[in-house]
């Protein structure tokens, strides 16, 4: 799962990357990108790259930082809704990549959540007084 994980995350890093830094020409062929769509993409591309080496470490806060990813993504969406209605130039298929990624980012949480992030119950992480 981990290495899918980070397949997930290298080529949305890839493909975010590719528009801001305008790699290959990518950011001509991608049409009408909203910005702050694609910063989220990358700034979540690199939540999953951590989250992947958490989760190969078997450490519950993986699970936190795919909760993070998606929030900023359910974030992102929502201002995305709202530039569109306000009539802002969009891709149809980013309404599409956006549910995607969030589905996505919910299952890989939900997946770590149940795995590893019991592991680590609070009862564990206070130390115990006079034993």
């Amino acid at each position: 799962m981990a290495a899918l994980l980070a397949m997930f995350g290298f080529l949305t890093l890839f493909l975010s990357s590719s528009i801001i830094f305008d790699w290959f020409d990518i950011r001509e062929r991608e049409g009408n990108y909203v910005w702050f769509i694609v910063w989220a993409n990358f700034v979540c591309s690199l939540i999953y790259l951590f989250s992947a080496y958490g989760l190969v470490k078997t450490k519950s806060w993986a699970y936190k930082l795919l909760v993070l990813a998606l929030i900023i993504l359910l974030v992102a969406f929502a201002g995305l809704l709202i530039h569109i209605k306000g009539g802002g130039l969009h891709e149809t298929k980013t309404i599409g990549a956006m549910i995607f990624r969030m589905a996505v980012t919910a299952l890989f949480a939900g997946w770590v959540y149940f795995t590893i992030g019991k592991i680590s119950s609070p009862q564990e992480s206070v130390p115990e007084s006079g034993k």
